[in-house]
């Protein structure tokens, strides 16, 4: 079986299932594939992302590309930006793992220098540092630690 992505001419998009795209071309060509919204036999194939496997370090609660690939193309694009921002800022800190709350601590009250890193802090952890007046932010997208990396 192969998946489609498809749309009529009123710009309805869904998805079809063939044994082949001859089997596709025949049942369009027979007026067999229409629209599920309007019934429209106007019928074609839509552009389609690749189907990319995810790699071994995906997050498991990540979206897949397919769903990904489904968001309007304005947050599609928001999200890259802000992920290629979090990577640029990320270039010059320091992972520290589960040390990120002891280590922001120890810098807020000048037992270490200062230096920009990340790490992991439970809920807790954070709402501790941040009641203390340690200036601590989450990070808007999901870090896998180096050692999750391939």
């Amino acid at each position: 079986m192969i998946v489609f992505d498809l749309a009529c001419a009123d710009g309805h998009r869904f998805e079809g299932w063939f044994a082949s795209s001859d089997a596709f071309a025949e049942q369009r060509a027979r007026g067999l594939v229409e629209c599920p919204t309007c019934g429209s036999i106007d019928v074609a194939k839509a552009p389609m992302a690749p189907a990319v496997p995810a790699k071994g370090n995906a997050r498991p609660d990540a979206p897949s590309p397919a769903v990904a690939n489904r968001l309007p193309a304005e947050v599609a694009r928001a999200m890259h930006a802000l992920a290629e921002a979090q990577a640029r800022a990320l270039e010059s800190s320091t992972w520290v793992g589960r040390d990120f709350a002891e280590q922001s601590r120890a810098m807020h009250y000048g037992e270490r220098d200062h230096a920009t890193i990340h790490g992991q802090a439970t809920p807790e952890e954070a709402k501790s540092l941040l009641e203390e007046g340690v200036p601590v932010a989450p990070l808007p997208l999901p870090v896998a630690p180096p050692e999750e990396l391939n």
